[in-house]
């Protein structure tokens, strides 16, 4: 049974475990104040799920969602998660996370940020566009008409097509939107961003969306 190593157990973190376990994965969940933390969590999710540390968390992983705040990548342990596909959901909140000149200018994504603190990880942008509480609620079937889509970026071709299988099994569409470096076009302010969409919408807000905001 494949395992997900979940690093940040805030509200994006906790959903994709719940649905990840609804759907037979097995998941290590970490977060910044220590295993012990995260009892009751791990209590609802049931016995497919423990906590661990950050480390443990991607090591135990076949791959790993990273949903941490973005000043925290730094935090982010590489060696475990050398060869991995890496889901990152960040999204750049300045009020939270500080000034990052480079995302400012738009010479930056947050994705390709932590692709950059992961050299040899294999980074895909998801669920990052999505409020949490509807990950467990929006999905719907296959071939449902309007079902949402959920875009995703990657440098790495399998890493896209992993946040696919992902994302069909939580009930979503996907749209591609290339590589990293494309991967702003669904962050934050843009037209993209935390709206019901199914994939020609998103498709179509994708081009509408302006490298600076």
């Amino acid at each position: 049974m494949t395992t997900i190593g979940i690093i940040g157990a805030g509200h994006i973190g906790s959903q994709i475990a719940r649905k990840a376990v609804e759907l037979g994965y097995d998941v290590v969940i970490s977060n910044s104040r220590g295993p012990e933390t995260m009892a009751e969590l791990v209590a609802e999710l049931g016995p497919r799920a423990r906590a661990a540390t950050a480390a443990e968390a991607a090591a135990a992983g076949d791959f790993a969602v990273v949903t941490v705040p973005l000043k925290s990548i730094g935090d982010v342990p590489a060696q475990p998660l050398e060869g991995k596909i890496v889901i990152d959901t960040n999204n750049y909140y300045w009020e939270r996370d500080g000034r990052f000149p480079e995302l400012d200018s738009g010479q930056e994504t947050t994705s390709g940020l932590l692709q950059k603190h992961l050299p040899t990880s294999k980074v895909a942008k998801g669920f990052n566009h999505i409020m949490a509480k509807e990950i467990t609620t929006d999905g719907t079937p296959a071939g449902t008409e309007g079902r949402r889509a959920l875009a995703t970026a990657s440098n790495y071709p399998e890493a896209a097509e992993l946040v696919t299988r992902i994302y069909d099994e939580f009930g979503f569409d996907t749209v591609n939107v290339g590589p990293l470096s494309e991967s702003w076009r669904v962050e934050r302010d843009r037209p993209a961003y935390v709206i019901r969409q199914n994939a020609a919408e998103l498709t179509e807000n994708l081009s509408r969306a302006h490298r600076t905001v």
